[in-house]
């Protein structure tokens, strides 16, 4: 069972991944209430940069109060939706519950889907990251719609230092700086300053991830598409509306270019009608899919559950289980 130290003080700590849609908070409910009936508690630390904050639960697929009131969830609705949250904050607020939930005596259990977040907790920050294609990617495709110079202030919020001496279209240093940015969630700057890692905390615990992935890429598609379309009526153009009626957001923040929010911004700012603002969440989100699986498939070491298998909960349940024994 997880939770269990082995005998060198490492406690193991299973990591439910998996790409969006592919039934995490299903099985992780699941080994929850298996647990509790054998008389252990579970508390889920959410891994997600999307349930952080407040406010936006349609669009985010956020666990139901009904959900949240049956086991405890940690890191959901931490943050305002006008405020910053990096891996890094992730990486000392995660570390540091998951130690409140083993000094109580109960068994933490990560799960979500956003990759940076588990990479920063599981690789430190200190060392600067090789390239990642799917992150370059991303910056390409933001740079080829906004250009380089807004590229560039995106760099100036989030790294001022290394921002202040690249020219504005110095395209190539402007994405690594992002790029590590976005891998570690610190800036460029800070690293180079401090290149040294030093041991911390992750050192008591050996994360465990057991990857929900799809073997037929359709299934979850279909499942996409459903699910986006369930969230619209379940009020999620009301939800973006009322975000917006607030007057202190934007689309440039972190939170509002989450994926199905940018989309129905738009439609509200009448760039693109309803049925466009569908499709383009729905490829949105299937193309954030994409960058999930890609993320886990180069984990060797993760323990693979096929989501689309009709025991897929129960096969999740005995993965997680199996981590500390």
């Amino acid at each position: 069972m997880s939770g269990t130290a082995s005998g060198d003080g490492v406690l193991p700590v299973a990591c439910l991944l998996g790409p969006t849609a592919s039934g995490k908070t299903a099985a992780a409910l699941a080994y929850a209430a298996q647990s509790a009936a054998q008389g252990r508690v579970v508390e889920i630390v959410s891994v997600d940069s999307a349930l952080v904050y407040r406010g936006m639960d349609i669009g985010t697929a956020k666990p139901s109060a009904a959900e949240r009131a049956a086991v405890v969830h940690h890191l959901i609705d931490i943050v305002d939706p006008a405020d910053a949250y990096s891996a890094a904050n992730f990486r000392a607020d995660a570390l540091r519950v998951t130690g409140e939930i083993v000094a109580r005596g109960n068994v933490p259990l990560l799960v979500g889907g956003t990759m940076l977040y588990y990479r920063a907790l599981t690789h430190g920050l200190n060392d600067l990251p090789g390239a990642d294609a799917e992150v370059r990617a991303t910056l390409d495709a933001d740079a080829a719609r906004d250009g380089w110079p807004a590229l560039h202030a995106r760099l100036a919020e989030v790294d001022p230092a290394t921002s202040a001496r690249l020219a504005p279209n110095d395209s190539q240093r402007i994405q690594r700086a992002l790029e590590v940015f976005m891998l570690t969630g610190q800036p460029m700057s800070t690293l180079l300053a401090a290149p040294t890692p030093r041991a911390d905390l992750a050192a008591q615990y050996r994360f465990v991830p057991v990857a929900l992935e799809p073997s037929d890429r359709s299934v979850l598609h279909a499942r996409i598409a459903v699910r986006f379309d369930a969230m619209l009526a379940a009020g999620f153009i009301d939800e973006v509306k009322a975000l917006r009626a607030r007057g202190d957001l934007h689309p440039g923040l972190a939170s509002m270019r989450c994926v199905g929010y940018r989309q129905a911004w738009e439609y509200l700012d009448g760039a693109t009608d309803y049925d466009t603002m569908r499709d383009k969440g729905i490829f949105a989100t299937r193309q954030l899919c994409k960058r999930q699986l890609t993320w886990l498939r180069s984990m060797p070491e993760r323990i693979v559950v096929d989501c689309c298998a009709t025991d897929a909960t129960a096969q999740a349940v005995a993965a997680v289980t199996s981590v500390g024994d």
